[in-house]
């Protein structure tokens, strides 16, 4: 597989506290999103966050990991749902840090028949793949929760 590089910058202008930025997703130019220490540990209001970005990541890039690992086991998804919750949390000595991003995936699998257990094991093994999950494993504590439809 070849690599592949991509690309967001951001901008921040004043104090912490008081103020703001914009983060740019300049590889694929989908857009510019503002940004504020009140969006990451208040109420976002219409603003993003590095948490809220991590958890769109995360979720988008093991709703691929788990279709492959799907069709791997000739159990091809007709739908999944991934939600990612990724949490701040106190870091041991002082401030603050990622602690865990849970994954929570509904979907529709014919051929699994209904087997749930069968779907949270698959959806185990997918996570395993994922390379956002990879990228946070031993620093984040990352859960996944599946549920067939």
């Amino acid at each position: 597989m070849p690599s592949a590089d991509r690309r967001a910058e951001a901008d921040w202008e004043g104090p912490l506290l008081q103020g703001n930025g914009e983060v740019t997703l300049v590889s694929s130019g989908a857009g510019a999103f503002p940004v504020t220490w009140a969006s990451r540990v208040e109420t976002s209001d219409g603003r993003t966050s590095p948490e809220e970005l991590v958890a769109a990541a995360h979720a988008s890039c093991y709703a691929m990991a788990f279709s492959a690992t799907l069709g791997r086991n000739e159990a091809p998804p007709e739908r999944l749902h991934v939600e990612a919750v990724v949490s701040l949390g106190d870091r041991e000595g002082g401030g603050i840090k990622v602690t865990t991003s849970a994954l929570t995936v509904r979907g529709t699998v014919p051929a699994l028949n209904g087997d749930q257990a069968r779907f949270q094991e698959l959806a185990e093994m997918g996570e395993q793949g994922c390379p956002i999950s990879n990228a946070l494993r031993g620093n984040v504590e990352i859960t996944v929760s599946a549920t067939l439809e």
